[in-house]
């Protein structure tokens, strides 16, 4: 049983702000890509304050290769016979609906689902999420890193079984909970960031469908060849804006070759569709915000993210996605 480091701070007025439920939710997966699937789920409900409901936790057929069975341990014969995403997907949602989800590298899991509910031709019951590792770093726990099992030991939460979804689930529910009083008690916002459906993405070339293992002798003892183990958005060469800067975008005025644009935060269409158009239409995409941005492209304008606090101080403009597309349509000439 979890020791609780924080009695003081649940005796404090609860803030009326902070949201009403969660979903702590942990997802094993072939693999890290965006082509990846989802192979087992685990939701953790929890009230207000941080305490449990219940729990939930299911296999998944990615109708695929497993990917990396030494860590997550799922193998292809144990993975045949469990149901598809998509006859998972309405527990999934009751799990989740109503409440913030809570993750640990939020960004990588809800990417996951929101992809998975995608190809399912459905949408995730979720509005926002909250990434625990932001959330340590806004309370300014002394942690050696931001790995699960540091945010774990320093709340004396024991794991069991590191990479199953479920005791991963666990543990994440059992740090989540302290956390969240001492945020309370301290006053802080928590680091809320907005969720969104996917409704416009691409997947890579077909990889081996479940009980056709890549690698050497369909085994994995020499590791599985189709694995890359790559971050969620992998930085991505591309050529250099041939036209120069013309400034900060104005608004009602159109986009122009050369302006610098920038995104942060979901967006219905995947990031690279939307860095591609860009490109094409001549616009110079930038991964970083600096004081000669021309444009800075999000749909949760009031986030702390480093990209809008940093155009909030240098005032750079902000659109939506929405307002985005329709600024392509009518992008003008760079000068001659």
């Amino acid at each position: 049983m979890l020791e609780d480091h924080t009695t003081a701070a649940s005796q404090a007025p609860w803030p009326a702000a902070y949201p009403q439920g969660y979903a702590v939710v942990d997802v094993e997966t072939t693999g890290l890509a965006r082509d990846d699937r989802i192979i087992s789920a685990a939701v953790y409900r929890l009230d207000a304050r941080g305490e449990v409901e219940d729990h939930w936790y299911t296999l998944v057929n990615p109708e695929r290769d497993p990917g990396p069975v030494w860590i997550h341990g799922l193998t292809s014969d144990v993975l045949e016979g469990a149901p598809l995403f998509k006859e998972i997907a309405a527990e999934f949602s009751a799990r989740l609906a109503d409440r913030v989800l809570v993750a640990h590298n939020a960004v990588f899991d809800w990417s996951m689902i929101a992809r998975e509910y995608a190809r399912a031709e459905t949408e995730a019951p979720v509005r926002q999420r909250l990434c625990t590792i932001a959330l340590s770093k806004e309370l300014g726990l002394p942690l050696p890193n931001h790995k699960l099992e540091s945010l774990a030991a320093h709340f004396g939460v024991v794991q069991q079984r590191a990479h199953h979804a479920l005791d991963d689930a666990r543990v994440l529910a059992e740090a989540f909970r302290p956390s969240l009083r001492v945020a309370a008690a301290s006053g802080v916002r928590l680091p809320l960031h907005e969720c969104r459906p996917l409704t416009e993405w691409r997947d890579s070339p077909a990889t081996p469908r479940i009980g056709q293992q890549a690698g050497h002798g369909g085994g994995y003892g020499g590791g599985y060849s189709g694995y890359r183990p790559t971050s969620w958005r992998a930085a991505r060469k591309r050529p250099a804006c041939p036209y120069p800067n013309p400034g900060r975008f104005e608004d009602g005025k159109p986009l122009k070759q050369g302006m610098r644009v920038a995104f942060s935060g979901d967006t219905s269409i995947e990031r690279d569709l939307l860095e591609d158009r860009a490109i094409e239409a001549g616009l110079h995409v930038a991964t970083s915000l600096s004081r000669v941005t021309s444009l800075l492209v999000t749909n949760d304008p009031d986030s702390n993210t480093s990209k809008v606090v940093k155009a909030r101080q240098y005032g750079t403009p902000v659109v939506d996605e929405a307002a985005f597309g329709q600024l392509l349509r009518d992008v003008v000439p760079a000068d001659e």
